[in-house]
Parts: C-alpha cells; sequence; structure tokens
C-alpha cells in the first residue's frame, strides 16, 4: 500500500535524520532512497518499468550537469503522453529549502521558461510547490510564488491531499488543472513569450537605433537584417549553452573589455566553423548562397551590447532556455515579424507594425495542439504501415512557413516515428557506419545528430515571402536539430565536423503565389527595385526541381 510505503519513508527518515542533514549525504542519495520511492508511491514510473521509448516515458532524469551557478535541466521532468505537466528540482536534506531563495528561484526559472504552471521543490525532508506562472525575478524571496508546503512529518497527515493533486491518476483525471485553476491570481502573473517578446523587442528598437546612428550608409532592408542577424545569433548561441553545447558564460564574458561587437563577431565566425548553418555564413563556399558581407563591417556600441548581454544571465534573467520549448520561441518571433524598421529622412530608425499586419488587425499564431492536430491527421496516414525507404522519401511543404511553427510539428512527428521505428531493433540501428541511434546515459536510446539532420534535409521544405520569416523558421529548426543533444562534442573535437546542416536549399524565400510568369508582358522599366523587391516572385521549377521532376511534394 502507498500510505505503508510513505510511512517506511518517514520512520526511515526520522530515525537517521541527523545523518541525512550531514553534508555528506548527497543529492543523488535523496533522490535514490527517498524522492524516487516517493514518487512511485504517487503512482509515478519513476524507472521505467514499462519500458517506454524515450519519449513517452512518465518520468525522465536530467544529468545534473552544471554550468555555471544553475544546472543544465531540472533534476526530473513528470510527463503524461510525453507532455510535460511539472518539473521537480532535488536538493540534499543539508539544503534548508523554506527560505533559500537561490534554489527556488531556480526552479521557477525553470517551470516559467518552459511554461508550466507549478513545479515542485524538495529535499524530502520540506516539500514547496511554486507556481511558475508568475515570472521571477533576482530579488524574490523564497516565499514568493509558494503555494505549498509541507515538511516530512506531515506527509502522513496530508496524503490523500498530495494522491489528489500529484499523483498520475490525479493528473489524468484532471485534478491537477483543477488545482492549477483554484490557484489562480492573475495579479503579478507573465507568461514567458510575452515576457521574451517585450525583452527581444526592446533589443530590437536598442539595436536599430545605434546601429542606424553608427553606421549611416545602411539601407532600411540592410539595417532590418542587420539588427535580426545579431539577434538570431546571440540567441541562438546563449541558448547552447544552456544546453551544454557552447562554454557556459562566454557571451557573458564579453561584457569585459573594449570593442564588443569586435570579439563577439569572432564569436560568430567560430561558430560557422562549428555548425556550418546559414546563420553564421560569411566565407564563400561551393554550393551555398552568398556569404553575409554587411554584418561583419557594423559599429555597435559597448553599452548597447552589454545591457543585452547581461540580460540573459543568472541572475539578471529570468530566463532557462535549456528548457524554453521551440514553440514558444515561434510564437514569441512571430509576434516579432509583425513590425519592421524604418529610416527617416534624418537616418533615425523607427519600430512600426508592418501594413499587412495592420490590415489583418494583427498576428495571430496557431495553438501548438492545432498544429499537433492537422500534422497528425495529415502526416500520420502517409506514414501509416510504410517501409523506412518510402517514408525517406516523403516530402512535406509549408508554401507560408512564417516562424515555422507546422514546420517544427511535422519535425517532431518525423522523429518519433522514426525513433519508435528503431527502437524495435536498436542494437542493430546503434551499428555499422552509420548509426541511426545512440545510447544515453541511463539507458535510454535517442537519435543521432546525423539522423536528426538526414530527416529535416529529406523531408522538410518552407517557402515566405518574408525574408525575416524565413531566417526564423531555419533558426527554430536548427536549435529543433540540436535539442537533447547529448553527443555532440566527439564530432565537434574528434572529427572536426560541422555540426548543422545548410537549411538554404530546404526553406527559400519568396512569393509562392506569384511564380515568374508574373513578368511576362510587364514593363519592368515601370517597376522599381522596391516594387520587384516586395513582389518577390517565385520560381518554383528552378528552386524545387528536382522535387517537382520526381512528382511534386507529398504534403502541403
Amino acid at each position: 500500500m502507498p500510505t505503508q510505503q510513505i510511512q517506511s519513508l518517514v520512520e526511515r527518515f526520522t530515525s537517521h535524520f541527523e545523518t541525512y542533514q550531514q553534508s555528506t549525504y548527497n543529492e543523488t542519495q535523496t533522490r535514490r532512497e527517498f524522492i524516487d520511492p516517493f514518487f512511485i508511491a504517487l503512482g509515478w514510473d519513476v524507472a521505467n518499468e514499462q519500458g517506454y521509448a524515450q519519449a513517452y516515458k512518465d518520468v525522465l532524469h536530467e544529468d545534473a550537469l552544471k554550468i555555471g551557478r544553475a544546472t543544465k535541466a531540472p533534476d526530473y521532468s513528470f510527463r503524461i503522453g510525453g507532455l510535460r505537466k511539472f518539473f521537480l528540482e532535488a536538493k540534499k536534506p543539508a539544503i534548508l529549502i523554506k527560505n533559500n531563495a537561490e534554489a527556488a528561484f531556480q526552479v521557477r526559472r525553470y517551470g516559467w521558461s518552459a511554461k508550466l504552471p507549478l513545479s515542485i521543490l524538495t529535499n524530502f525532508a520540506e516539500f514547496s510547490v511554486y507556481d511558475c506562472r508568475f515570472k521571477p525575478a533576482k530579488t524574490d524571496e523564497a516565499a514568493t510564488a509558494r503555494i505549498f508546503y509541507l515538511k516530512y512529518t506531515d506527509y502522513l497527515e496530508k496524503w490523500e491531499e498530495l494522491v489528489g493533486i500529484f499523483s498520475r491518476e490525479a493528473i489524468l483525471k484532471g485534478a491537477f488543472d483543477k488545482y492549477i485553476d483554484s490557484k489562480t491570481h492573475k495579479k503579478g502573473t507573465a507568461e514567458v513569450d510575452t515576457a521574451f517578446l517585450t525583452e527581444i523587442e526592446r533589443w530590437r528598437d536598442m539595436l536599430a537605433r545605434n546601429i542606424a546612428l553608427r553606421n549611416p550608409v545602411l539601407s532600411s532592408r540592410q539595417l532590418n537584417f542587420a539588427v535580426q542577424q545579431t539577434i538570431d545569433r546571440i540567441i541562438f548561441l546563449r541558448i547552447c549553452e544552456d544546453r551544454g553545447i557552447e562554454d557556459y558564460g562566454r557571451l557573458l564574458g564579453l561584457q569585459n573589455g573594449p570593442k564588443i561587437y569586435t570579439r563577439l563577431f569572432q564569436h560568430f565566425q567560430e561558430a560557422d566553423e562549428r555548425y556550418n548553418s546559414g546563420l553564421f555564413h560569411f566565407k564563400a563556399e561551393k554550393g551555398r548562397d552568398d556569404p553575409d558581407t554587411l554584418t561583419p563591417s557594423l559599429v555597435i556600441d559597448d553599452k548597447i551590447l552589454k545591457d543585452i548581454l547581461k540580460n540573459l544571465y543568472y541572475p539578471d534573467s529570468p530566463y532557462e532556455f535549456s528548457v524554453l520549448p521551440a514553440d514558444i520561441l515561434g510564437q514569441v518571433y512571430e509576434q516579432f515579424l509583425g513590425q519592421v524598421i524604418r529610416l527617416t529622412p534624418a537616418h533615425r530608425a523607427v519600430v512600426e507594425q508592418k501594413t499587412e499586419v495592420k490590415k489583418a488587425g494583427g498576428v495571430y499564431y496557431t495553438p501548438t495542439y492545432i498544429v499537433d492536430y492537422i500534422v497528425k491527421q495529415t502526416i500520420g496516414p502517409l506514414v501509416h504501415n510504410q517501409k523506412l525507404n518510402k517514408i525517406s522519401h516523403l516530402k512535406i511543404l509549408d508554401p507560408a512557413c512564417g516562424s515555422g511553427s507546422f514546420l517544427l510539428g511535422a519535425y517532431q512527428f518525423l522523429l518519433d516515428w522514426h525513433n519508435e521505428h528503431y527502437q524495435k531493433n536498436p542494437v542493430k540501428w546503434a551499428s555499422g557506419k552509420n548509426p541511426r541511434l545512440y545510447q544515453i546515459s541511463g539507458g535510454a536510446w535517442q537519435l543521432t545528430l546525423n539522423e536528426r539532420k538526414r530527416i529535416l534535409l529529406n523531408n522538410l521544405y518552407g517557402v515566405d515571402i518574408d525574408p525575416q520569416a524565413v531566417e526564423v523558421t531555419k533558426l527554430s529548426l536548427l536549435l529543433k536539430v540540436l535539442e537533447n543533444e547529448q553527443n555532440l562534442f566527439p564530432q565537434l573535437t574528434l572529427w572536426k565536423e560541422r555540426v548543422l546542416p545548410d537549411l538554404d536549399n530546404n526553406i527559400k524565400c519568396g512569393n509562392s503565389l506569384i511564380s515568374n510568369d508574373f513578368y511576362q508582358g510587364q514593363q519592368l522599366g515601370l517597376l522599381d527595385e522596391e516594387t520587384l523587391y516586395r513582389i518577390n516572385a517565385f520560381d518554383w521549377e528552378t528552386e524545387f526541381a528536382p522535387i517537382l521532376k520526381a512528382g511534386g511534394f507529398d504534403a502541403v
């Protein structure tokens, strides 16, 4: 019986309380001997005894990889059907959590960044639940946003209440959601997408004004490109830091010393050698689009960059980028791209809403659950009972991809399909010269980086008339390639392999509704450069020639 298990845990903890309070009794022991059994009693398959694939495990245990003063990811992620429900951050009993503001800030950052309503902080001796809808701030006290607190001596008395909220069954029956609704306090809440949008809009405004001032020869189009690329590159590298792919704190360290942009751009150049993505493309290479020759010579004041970089790190930043969902980033950028930078006659930068957005009454982002439903109904029948070779030749197109929400959904669907297929015989698919799987800590199997790249390059294509949207789609997909990646360093260090795909042949810029025959019979001399740029006719026969010759796209 679960209550007997809890009684046994409480009695054992009480009997050896002084031992457990010593600093030598560590977090790993606490998790194994007390926290794991506690949640097993709540009905969670903590050890994955059901043998589910990684994507569908009840509980994900994250490696405690220390990066700076924070950890790479929360210790536990509790999920239903692969969807996160809440995080749990564990501490050893020697750390008293009731008044520990730093530990509370840490777990709230995780939950808030992942857009989860609640997260738990516990050392078994104490059990704290935080409302993660409140934006965390470094000045918050430990009690801020805390909505539930127990000591281990309360567990037996409060066990029915704990079961009624945090058990697996309670979540399946909706009791967890009802509990969240009962704790709703609108005052002080700020969702991560809204807050992050406000932050990058602030960056855009600062960068636009400063770059326009210090680089007076730039056109409006060049200014928009320079600002967007600078923001995208910083966000990409910062997310890579929190995922353990880049050295944590490297961007922050650029604050120390003069000529920050010169040193930041050196970082961008190194990223080109490491990642091979169009996001960092500064040298002419055979088979690739023209390199970026504009941003290498930019002048940006140190004060502006110091502000941006400082606010990306603990304790000034409330964001934990390792858990920031890809769809949240897409939602932020969808709103962000609704505005454009315009230059006044005096060459001052002004940010204003795009004309087409004004006419439409704003920007509307498709919710993730709708994306998932459409993807499942569209791609599901195409992969049903099909062999791997057939799936490898699927061509999926979003002709108005925006920030990439549907392509991200389709990519995740295909990643899950391949993972399930390979795990029917994991040893086979983890062998040979080109393995599709590798084993991560804890014994689970995961798609190799090369396989994730192959799926992306083989199957997914997009077009958008907005060049900034095209770059955001690429950014989102590249971050998705690196998501949960734990096997990157051998490729970077041993093989010197550039680890990301170049998506220029997959995600293209153009007006998918207007082809090149639009210009037939037109007096092109009457159309100025700006008009031609806005029309941006798209030549399908040229841009996707091999696909169209082979019969076209399978899903649009």
